[in-house]
Order: C-alpha cells, then structure tokens, then sequence
C-alpha cells in the first residue's frame, strides 16, 4: 500500500501509459508490447502502474493480471466504475499483485450526472460511497477519482472527495478529463481539495490533466504547487484526443526546479529516453523531434552563437544534462560473431527485457541481419526487439515479391500462411509496391474490407544498408489500428506491417465478440 503523507516532499508518480495512453486512437498494445512496456516502467522507477481497466473486455482483464505477475516493485493499478461487477473483476486480475490497486471512478460533472449518468447528486454520492467501501473490502489500496472534476460544482467536488474518504479511499484523483482547465483555476481547485483531506492522514490528492488546451503540464504542476503529491501521466504524453501530461517533462520539470515546487521522485531519469523510444516503438507514435527532454533535437544545437556557448559550457544553452534522462548513444557495435548473452545485455541497456522466447526470436533476426550487414548497432536492435511483439494472430507472411516501374502500374504477389497451416498465394496490382502487397495481403486473408488510411517511414539506421521502420494506419470500419513493420527492405517492411495490422484487427474483433454487446463508457 502506497503510504506517502500529502505534507511529504515526495511526488508518487503514476503512470498510466498502459490504460489511457492506450485509449489513443491506433494505440492498442498486444499482450507482449505491454508486457515489455510495463517492464521498462518498473525499470524506469515509477510508483504505480495502471495496467488497463479488466471489464472492458477479456482481453484487458489478462494484460492486467500478467502484468501484476510480472513486476514486483510498483504498485499495480485497475481501473473500475462504481460498480461491484466492475470492481471484483479488477480485483481478480490483481490477484497475483505484490502491491494491487483499485481504482474506482464515477463522473461528477453536472453535464455528466445529466446527460450520461442521469443521476442527482445524492445518487451519486452513495454510488461513490457503495462502491468504495466495496473496493476496500478487498484490497487496503483503493483510489477514487472524480471523472471531469474540472467542470464539476466546487461545493460537490468537496462532498464526493469527503464521501471517498469516508468510504476508506487513500488516493483522491482530480481528474480534468476534456482539458478544460487553467493552471490558475486548477490550483485553487486542488488547494480547495486538500484542505478537505487535510483530517484524514495518509490520504494522497492527485491531478490527471488532459492536453487539449496544451496545458496538462502547467495544470499538473500548478497541482503540485497546491499540495497534490500524485500525478498521473504517461510516457510521451500518450493518451485520449490530445494525450497526457508527459512523464518525462513532468518529472524532469520537479527536478529541475525543485525551487519552485519542492518535490522529488523516485524516477530513474536516465532510463527516460530508452522508455519514450520503446513506447515509441510499440504503438508506431513518432516523437517529434522538438518534444521536450526526450525529442531528437532537446540537446541538438545548429545555431553557430549556441554551438560555441556549448562547447565553452553546456549549461549556457542547456538546462537538462543529456546524460540525466539516458539521451547519450552508446557506440558499442555488435556484429555476427557476437553471442547471444552480448545481444541480451545490450537489450537491456536499451530498456528491452525479453522472455527467453522473444530473445531467441530476436537473437535469429539479428544473426540474419548481421549476415546483410557489417555491424549491428543499437538502432538495429531496437527495431528487432519491438518487432518481436508484433501481434500474433491468425496470419503469417511467407513470401511477397513486388515490381515498381516508371509509367506503368505495381504488382505484388504474397503468400500467407493461415492459423491451420495452410499457405494461401495471391497477387495485385496497384499504384505501387506497397499499395500492390496491400491489395494482395487484404485478398489473401479475405478482408477486403480494410481502408489504407496512412503510411509512416522512418530509417531506423544510417547507411546503405538501413533497416527502415514502415507504420501503416488501417480501418476496418469500427475501429483504427497500425501495424508495424522493420526491414531493410522497405516494401518488406510494409508487407510485415500490413499483416501486422489485419492480426490486430483480427484479435480487436475477437475480443470484442467475447465481451459480448456490454458498453464501456470512455473514462476520463
């Protein structure tokens, strides 16, 4: 149980990466990427970990419950709404937890308790206190949180957070779930809230700012400052619409100015930029190169006046160390001699922690690679590490094979193999290769219902003989996805990430049959 006092100087930091960073469109993990997600976390030093909401779907309620067997340190968080069948299934997937979680929720808002809820307030508060109490019966750990706190009366805000505590919540989440909040207004409103807890010791007030207006940082530390000493973010700032307030700006903002706010976390900030990459990597959402502390260019400097104040002294253009949040490279270069315990400990230097059937997978991908190219570097084995947690579903590609010509159309042939065995051939043509291998891979596993919505390359390597990384974004109609592809080949690449997506629309509509026609509202 999570027992920091709200008048300690220590900021719990609560990551949520897993659940809502995955409700970003396109954004859904498979139970490997997950995994090797909330591993990194553990790694990196966060306090609590929210690994999904286990009503869902069934699908949900497995990731969470391997994900409390597999890390010790952190806490492990559910998310559940204030109801008993929601909660026991959170509780059942922390069964196994070191240190478990409930988190439970309701909206209220008026917009909320009006058009969603169709609840008065008094409804409310004794669904808040049912649901609670229910919650504390089964683990001493319980969080509550107030969906769109920001827009919801002050004078009920009191009253739910005072009905939470009385109900045995530890954590009080003040949730600005659209974004509609300012730092000005946000801090009185968690100052207001504090005050409220302030008799009951041990209770934590924690913000969870949305980044709609561009100003879920400033909401999160403008609650810092009122006294909230729990804030709830995610890697890259991943999440609903315009994400979260980002982990890593949030930790490295306390830490610089501790001045200002007076905190500290018990992150380990130079594993910050291997977990923004692996992030990155599994859910195929590029870093912009100018996003703070963990973009490409936060330490890069072109202007002729910063180049020389940098090199007489780093600090005259840089406040952040590259060094503090892991923004270094390593120049170890590991080529085809190089054995299987090198290649697992540079992994996870890298932050890639890999089950022994993954790191053979990983290690096969880099002896073949090492046979194309001279040396190996950290690039590379990025790319293969998160290749290895692509989707598994029902289709494999064997084979494909793809023409390109000035003036004159594309053609692609593939060949699949299916869950039974069985290899299934088809060719297409297209506008060009990769549009060629769509048209044939859709054919092939019969969906040729899917939309090609968009396509991402990236070189993931320098040199002619890069392994280049290809995202393609695709729709079935109900829901988006992107599927990932590495090769050195680009249309390969593609052909990998195309067969990628179609498995992840494949188990998205399993899932969604074995949860049957059950509605899970958005939450926060």
């Amino acid at each position: 149980m999570t027992e920091i006092p709200p008048e300690s100087d220590r900021l719990i930091v609560f990551d949520t990466t897993l659940r809502d960073g995955e409700q970003a469109p396109g954004c859904s993990m498979t139970l490997a990427e997950k995994l090797q997600v909330a591993r990194a976390l553990e790694r990196l030093g966060v306090d609590v970990i929210e690994a999904g909401f286990p009503a869902a779907s069934p699908g949900d309620a497995e990731a969470v419950a391997a994900i409390a067997r597999a890390v010790r340190e952190p806490v492990v968080a559910a998310l559940a709404r204030c109801r008993e069948q929601d909660i026991d299934t959170a509780a059942a997937s922390l069964a196994q937890a070191s240190r478990p979680r409930l988190h439970v929720f309701l909206a209220t808002s008026p917009i909320h308790r009006v058009h969603k809820l169709r609840m008065g307030r008094g409804a409310v508060l004794e669904a808040i206190r049912r649901g609670v109490a229910h919650a504390r019966s089964i683990y001493p750990d319980v969080e509550f949180s107030a969906e769109d706190a920001a827009r919801t009366e002050q004078d009920f805000l009191a009253e739910a957070v005072a009905a939470a505590i009385e109900a045995g919540a530890t954590t009080i989440n003040i949730p600005d779930t659209v974004g509609h909040a300012e730092p000005d207004e946000f801090f009185e409103r968690i100052a207001g809230l504090v005050e409220v807890a302030s008799g009951h010791q041990g209770v934590v007030i924690s913000a969870h700012c949305h980044d709609d207006l561009g100003l879920a940082l400033a909401n999160s530390l403008a609650a810092v400052r009122a006294g909230a000493r729990q804030v709830e973010c995610t890697v890259n700032g991943l999440g609903e619409r315009a994400g979260n307030c980002a982990l890593e700006e949030l930790v490295m903002a306390v830490r610089h100015r501790a001045d200002r706010y007076g905190v500290h976390t018990g992150v380990r900030t130079e594993h910050l930029c291997a977990t923004s990459r692996l992030v990155s990597g599994v859910t195929g959402v590029t870093v912009p190169p100018n996003k703070a502390v963990v973009g490409a260019n936060a330490f890069a400097h072109e202007a002729g006046i910063h180049q020389h104040g940098v090199l007489a002294d780093a600090s005259t253009y840089e406040i952040l160390k590259p060094d503090e949040v892991g923004a270094g490279r390593s120049a170890l270069v590991l080529g085809k001699h190089s054995g299987r315990h090198a290649v697992r400990a540079r992994l996870v230097e890298l932050g890639h922690f890999l089950d022994e059937e993954a790191l053979e997978a990983v290690f096969t991908g880099f002896k073949e690679l090492a046979d194309r190219k001279k040396q190996v570097d950290d690039d590379d084995l990025e790319a293969l590490a998160v290749g290895t947690a692509r989707a598994s579903g029902p289709w494999q590609l064997v084979e494909m094979s793809a023409t390109a010509g000035s003036g004159s159309a594309s053609h692609a042939a593939v060949r699949v193999r299916d869950e039974a065995g069985e290899i299934i051939a088809e060719a297409a043509v297209g506008d060009g290769p990769i549009d060629a291998a769509f048209r044939a891979i859709t054919r092939a596993v019969g969906r040729l219902g899917i939309e090609f919505r968009a396509l991402d390359i990236r070189s993931l390597t320098v040199g002619e003989d890069a392994q280049g990384r290809v995202v393609v974004t695709c729709s079935d109609g109900e829901r988006v996805v992107r599927g990932h592809g590495c090769s050195t080949n680009v249309v390969e690449a593609a052909a990998f990430a195309i067969v990628d997506a179609v498995n992840r629309i494949e188990n998205s509509s399993g899932r969604a049959r074995a949860a049957g026609t059950q509605e899970i509202e958005a939450v926060r």
